[in-house]
């Protein structure tokens, strides 16, 4: 769908987009697919070219970071250090885009990693190595915890086990972030974020981005009840917007589990049916944790199952229509620049 570019001058940093090559893992999962493979299935394969596309296409993107995937693992170096593979990976992408060749966009200056932490202490020993993989780029790391007991929900290949954040073990690999200045995306459904609560509550001085607007969910054993579960979703976010050292991603919300809409990929739906149906989801993140403790994510390529990247930005914009210049800046650029140090992309 095309549409004219809403507020074009507006800054805005995208805090969370994948670089990936799914082709090669396809044959891994047999027919029928499970619906969220399906959703990938049209964005298998994408690089620097297609998210150049994306950025440029209309919005004043003026750098992105990226967030990790399990993309361009490097099996050489062993089951604990095969991680530093897809960052080694995305700062050449980065080191492409800087470049100049292709434009002001400074694409990846933030870079996002995986390190599983549930090695405990040794987990510090990965973060060094995807460290020193990108010095100037590295930032911190991803380990997702989405789980639920329907297991329709995500499909096997993607449940992590449940209650992860709470594991002993993994408490012992995730103190090794603070110990670094570190920070941690999280990633959980919603049903899972008083697990986000307590984590954050148990380290409040490491750094905590709670992806997706917790990922509220339309889909399986949840189908149609998104009105019916919005009042837990909003208690949850509220508490969790208490904890000082949480931020808020502000998107998500076009991925195929939340079906805000329910239709896909990028089936045609504009920006002002998609503001409306996510504005109750981005005005309560944004009433809980505050305009300096949020940003506006694109997610992409997964959430071009909803949107394109222009209607995807048009229909963010659209909900911030009555906020203050101030509070765009913070919600589109500034939170983001200071939660990943990448703060020389507005200078």
């Amino acid at each position: 769908m095309t549409e004219a570019i809403l507020e074009p001058d507006l800054p805005i940093i995208d805090p969370h987009h994948h670089l990936w090559d799914l082709r090669p893992m396809m044959p891994m999962f047999p027919e029928p697919r499970h619906r969220f493979i399906e959703t990938l299935v049209d964005a298998a394969y994408y690089t620097f070219d297609h998210l150049h596309a994306d950025v440029t296409s209309g919005h004043n993107v003026v750098g992105t970071v990226f967030m990790e995937c399990g993309a361009f693992y490097n099996a050489a170096y062993g089951d604990a250090l095969k991680p530093v593979g897809e960052v080694e990976y995305v700062n050449g992408v980065a080191a492409q885009s800087a470049s100049g060749l292709y434009g002001p966009l400074r694409a990846c200056a933030g870079i996002v990693g995986h390190a599983d932490l549930t090695r405990g202490e040794t987990a510090g020993d990965v973060l060094d190595a995807l460290q020193a993989a990108s010095p100037n780029r590295f930032k911190g790391i991803r380990h997702q915890g989405a789980w639920d007991a329907d297991p329709d929900v995500l499909g096997p290949p993607f449940h992590a086990p449940p209650e992860l954040y709470r594991d002993a073990t993994f408490r012992e690999g995730f103190a090794q972030l603070g110990k670094r200045g570190m920070s941690f995306d999280a990633w959980i459904l919603e049903p899972q974020i008083a697990d986000v609560i307590d984590l954050a509550r148990a380290f409040p001085d490491t750094a905590i981005c709670l992806d997706h607007c917790g990922t509220p969910l339309g889909m399986a054993s949840y189908t149609g009840k998104l009105e019916e579960r919005f009042d837990v979703w909003r208690d949850a976010i509220t508490e969790l917007g208490k904890c000082e050292n949480v931020m808020v991603k502000l998107g998500g919300l076009a991925m195929h589990n939340c079906a805000m809409p329910d239709a896909g990929p990028a089936a045609g739906v504009g920006s002002e049916e998609l503001a409306r149906l996510w504005k109750p989801y981005i005005d309560t993140c944004i009433e809980a944790f505050g305009t300096k403790r949020a940003m506006f994510e694109s997610n992409y390529p997964v959430d071009r199952w909803g949107a394109t990247y222009p209607v995807l930005w048009n229909a963010f914009k659209r909900i911030t229509a009555d906020a203050s210049a101030d509070e765009k800046t913070d919600l589109y650029a500034g939170n983001a620049s200071r939660f990943y140090g990448v703060e020389d992309l507005l200078a």
